[in-house]
């Protein structure tokens, strides 16, 4: 039997099972890289089972693997939770991040931490690599604590900050963004959907093209390293995403009523915190889905109205 051509470049990833972490292991396995991916309760059998927490666990996986990237999509990323659940949250975005850099530097490979938009206070955007983070809330807090513990443990790592995320979903839960669409979908009762916060959606793809031609610029040059911003460009409240899903299934938006007072409830949100994504531009690395085009790519296997399949799809 002939041999399996197995690429020569490894990359590893956390939060594999994730709505981001699928994308990013697809992304790699799909462009010749060796990508493992790891994960805890959904892990097996497709990926790796390791505890982040466990740092014995943590070392040998990345000394028997031996990558040359580790992109670290783990992490507690509901802010509601962070705020209820702080011990919980900052052993993972904080302390397990510290540790894995430093794992990271000890086998010499380039780490992709990868933050959020919530360290910014969203009163004077867009935001620059080099603007100062203020977070309203304790999951932005834990993040930019992250991001310290990264960089103290591994001059070379790199920051990737990003805003709210959809894509291919197992769950409309899984997005703030397609968690939006059984309101969508059901007409028959009115639905307040926020109108005040400044969002710029992204497509989980897009990000994992990013951390692939970042991970390829780094092996070619050693000075891609440190903090940088990606991002969607079309800027939309929930209510106008919502009003952009049912208009991409010819579904009526009538009843959703757009509430422009700042939310009460909850953890606080910046206004905008609009990323530059410039920086990133400038090296010639980025990608962009049309939210429209890929709203309708992630959705429509929820679609409960099935003629609708028939007449675009045929």
């Amino acid at each position: 039997q002939e041999d399996v051509h197995v690429p020569s470049r490894r990359v590893l990833i956390t939060g594999a099972t994730g709505l981001l972490g699928r994308a990013v292991f697809k992304e790699f396995n799909e462009n010749n890289w060796n990508a493992v991916g790891c994960g805890y309760r959904r892990a097996r059998p497709r990926f790796e089972q390791v505890n982040l927490l466990d740092s014995v666990a943590v070392h040998d996986v990345i000394h028997d693997f031996q990558p040359h990237v580790i992109v670290h999509c783990a992490a507690e990323r509901r802010p509601d939770v962070v705020e209820s659940q702080l011990d919980a949250a900052s052993q993972l975005n904080v302390a397990a991040s510290g540790n894995l850099a430093k794992e990271a530097a000890g086998v010499g490979a380039f780490l992709i931490y990868i933050s959020t938009d919530y360290v910014f206070d969203g009163t004077s955007p867009p935001y620059k690599e080099t603007d100062v983070p203020n977070p309203l809330n304790l999951y932005g807090k834990t993040k930019l604590e992250g991001e310290k513990a990264v960089l103290e443990n591994n001059e070379g790592a790199a920051v990737l900050r990003i805003p709210v995320l959809y894509g291919e979903v197992e769950r409309l839960e899984e997005s703030a963004v397609t968690v939006m669409f059984d309101k969508v979908q059901f007409s028959n009762k009115s639905a307040n959907m926020d109108h005040w916060q400044q969002r710029f959606p992204t497509n989980v793809k897009d990000v994992a093209t990013v951390c692939r031609q970042l991970a390829e610029k780094r092996m070619l040059d050693p000075s891609v390293k440190g903090t940088f911003h990606w991002s969607g460009n079309e800027q939309m409240t929930k209510y106008e995403m919502a009003c952009a899903i049912a208009d991409a299934f010819n579904l009526p938006s009538s009843h959703l009523r757009p509430i422009t007072d700042c939310p009460v409830v909850g953890a606080l949100r910046p206004r905008n915190a609009q990323l530059d994504c410039s920086k990133l531009e400038m090296l010639g690395i980025g990608q962009r889905t049309p939210f429209r085009a890929g709203i309708k790519e992630s959705l429509w296997p929820f679609l409960v109205d099935k003629r609708w399949r028939q007449t675009v799809f045929h």
